[in-house]
């Protein structure tokens, strides 16, 4: 039997690095967890057509930065949500502060510190410039601070040498957060843009994805890694991730074209969403089909991903039914917005399912 039919001998499990500590992993899950949140407060935002509850940005209205009684439940929603970005902001650069601190990368931090005033120096110089030219001011701005961090990410992580791969992923959710900011403002300035707003809803799930790989790798032993699966269940798992793509994508498309455009005076059009719903529902009957082989093939084989395939599959298979209720029931919002966050949570999962396919190498024996 060949190595490509036949799974490499279970390697004995390692006990995960003492080095990262409890405080680490607890900010790493709670910043996973508002990564969640925030995809489910952005689904309230737009089912309840409080899109453009906050008129401004990055203020609500003109004159202030908080809504006013006047803008109703609408603006206190959207608002809500603007809030949630605040909570993931601070807990992505927790878990980027500690995760250097607790790596000993000291020197590292500081470099963080320097990048992150000159970014701000340089972030109120464009504004102020920018302001005085009638330009977008606070767009330019966030740009000049997000392009700071690009920067402080490329020098730090090429300085660190242990677990760069937490540096990096810490990094990416710093830096997505900052972007997701961005975005945000652009959606609101362009008055609700479904594409924009796809895209917006996009990143947010790319980003729980990012926080989930980091909560595997903050638990993993450091080191080379080699296959743990046979060749033919890598190759049908990246397969399986790119259906999953697609049918979030198709998803998000649909919803950009139904009726919860995030706001009563916005009209969607283009695309015709019952069309576009059947055509979502066929890479998902795939997604499903593909997901129940692997999770069957791990099981029989005891393969590493095995649990993680088994709660994929559980997901997977509430989200059809959710999704077939919801088209036959116009809609309702209460179902979009729990089939907005199992999408993401289904992404997160098989996350996960894609970094078992390899494990630690064993250290060989003396």
């Amino acid at each position: 039997m060949s190595a490509d039919t036949a799974a490499p001998p279970a390697a004995p499990a390692a006990p995960a690095p003492a080095v990262l500590g409890r405080p680490l992993r607890v900010l790493a899950w709670l910043s996973f967890l508002a990564e969640v949140l925030i995809i489910g407060t952005g689904g309230a935002v737009r089912l309840t057509g409080s899109g453009l509850g906050c008129s401004e940005w990055p203020l609500c209205t003109p004159e202030s930065i908080v809504p006013t009684q006047d803008l109703g439940i609408h603006g206190f929603i959207e608002f809500g949500n603007r809030t949630m970005t605040g909570v993931v902001g601070l807990l992505a650069l927790a878990v980027l502060v500690l995760t250097l601190l607790r790596l000993g990368a000291r020197r590292q931090l500081a470099v963080v510190g320097w990048f992150a005033l000159g970014g701000l120096v340089a972030a109120g110089a464009v504004y102020a410039i920018a302001n005085a030219f009638g330009a977008p001011a606070f767009v330019l701005a966030v740009t000049t601070a997000l392009l700071a961090c690009v920067a402080a990410a490329y020098v730090t992580v090429r300085a660190v040498r242990a677990r760069r791969e937490l540096v990096t992923l810490a990094w990416l959710v710093v830096i997505g957060v900052v972007a997701q900011g961005l975005v945000g403002g652009i959606t609101v300035l362009t008055g609700l843009n479904p594409f924009i707003v796809g895209f917006h809803y996009t990143s947010s799930v790319v980003l729980v994805c990012v926080t989930a790989a980091y909560l595997v790798r903050a638990y993993a032993v450091a080191g080379p890694r080699e296959r743990a699966v046979p060749l033919w269940f890598a190759v049908v798992t990246h397969v399986t991730t790119l259906v999953l793509a697609v049918t979030i994508a198709f998803g998000v498309l649909t919803t950009g074209n139904g009726p919860h455009s995030g706001d009563a005076d916005v009209i969607r059009t283009g695309f015709d969403a019952t069309v576009l719903a059947h055509v979502h529902a066929w890479p998902g009957y795939v997604l499903l089909a593909l997901v129940l082989v692997l999770a069957v093939a791990a099981w029989m084989r005891r393969l590493s991903p095995r649990r993680w395939l088994a709660a994929v599959l559980v997901v997977i298979a509430v989200q059809v039914a959710v999704g077939v209720v919801q088209a036959r029931n116009g809609l309702p919002e209460l179902l979009v917005g729990i089939h907005m966050v199992l999408a993401a949570l289904s992404a997160a999962a098989f996350t996960v399912v894609v970094l078992r396919l390899k494990r630690p190498v064993a250290a060989p024996a003396e």
